[in-house]
């Protein structure tokens, strides 16, 4: 039996999950999303977010609120006379008058195995953390951070080679089919409920640009996890000397290589670059103002000669 859902959502990782429930019969009754930002050629336009892009082709409305705390806001929300709230990746704190709104409660998808990495960045933090594995799961959200019961949950391996444009992209994936069948279990009504361990709490605090140099001074297996950890956005970095000038290079792809030296140092003409321990080579980077490239393409137009150092 379909039900009637609010979406709340807003970056790309949540678009799977609005074209997976519409798609399986569910009725969208509103979208709410971030408001639109400046972007494009130098800012001028408001660029909406990509489930406002998806829900105005579908031709579901879009509400935009700058906040959810006014009888205003939780009027509107109440009108749309939904089962249920699906939630993933919106942004904004829901209080607990919109939390009791839908009869049936508010869903949230959240890209972790909690308890661990409840908050904003639970894939970078996984990844730079050397975590074994990551996941996704479906809660009954309340009040708190991320500390609703747990209805359903998806395990993947974190593998070296991952990104977190990779995880991103595969959780997203595997959260939005999650979604669709605990949707089915709570409209039959056989969605069981289960509390957090309260053990293993982590917080994956927001990436700040801060974290993002690169220190070659650790074991190289952290810094390849620091590395991709950030890739692509915000981009770990580094800075070597290019053609007699230092020059910021953003270390987008990289696998563990043998060879020691000084942390920084490069070790051949293949961008092998030492560690603490151990060594890393560069597969794929970005100098600033540019795009991605692999390493291959950049040192036939850049050589990057062995005893040059990264700092």
């Amino acid at each position: 039996m379909p039900l009637r859902l609010i979406f709340m959502g807003t970056p790309d990782f949540a678009v799977p999950t609005l074209l997976e429930l519409a798609g399986h019969g569910h009725e969208i009754a509103a979208v709410y999303t971030r408001a639109p930002k400046p972007g494009g050629r130098r800012g001028l336009a408001l660029v909406p977010t990509p489930i406002e892009t998806e829900a105005r082709r579908l031709g579901i409305p879009v509400l935009t609120p700058k906040t959810l705390k006014t009888e205003d806001a939780l009027a509107a929300f109440r009108a749309h006379e939904a089962d249920a709230a699906v939630v993933v990746a919106y942004g904004m704190i829901l209080p607990q008058a919109i939390l009791d709104a839908p009869k049936l409660g508010c869903y949230n998808l959240h890209a972790s195995l909690l308890p661990r990495w409840r908050g904003a960045a639970p894939i970078n933090r996984a990844i730079m953390a050397g975590d074994a594995e990551s996941g996704v799961m479906v809660m009954k959200m309340d009040v708190g951070l991320d500390t609703g019961d747990v209805a359903m949950a998806e395990r993947l391996p974190i593998t070296d080679a991952m990104t977190a444009s990779d995880l991103h992209d595969r959780l997203s994936r595997i959260g939005a089919d999650l979604m669709v069948r605990a949707m089915a279990a709570l409209a039959r009504g056989g969605l069981t409920l289960t509390k957090q361990a309260e053990g293993g709490v982590t917080y994956a605090a927001k990436i700040e640009k801060a974290e993002a140099r690169i220190d070659w001074t650790k074991p190289a297996h952290t810094v390849l996890r620091h590395i991709h950890g950030l890739s692509p956005f915000p981009g770990a970095w580094s800075e070597v000397t290019l053609d007699g000038e230092a020059a910021r290079l953003k270390i987008l792809r990289c696998a563990l290589a043998d060879g020691r030296g000084e942390p920084g140092a490069v070790l051949d003409e293949q961008l092998t670059i030492a560690c603490a321990d151990g060594a890393i080579r560069v597969t794929e980077l970005q100098r600033a103002g540019k795009g991605p490239m692999k390493a291959a393409d950049f040192l036939r137009g850049t050589p990057v000669a062995p005893g040059r150092r990264f700092g």
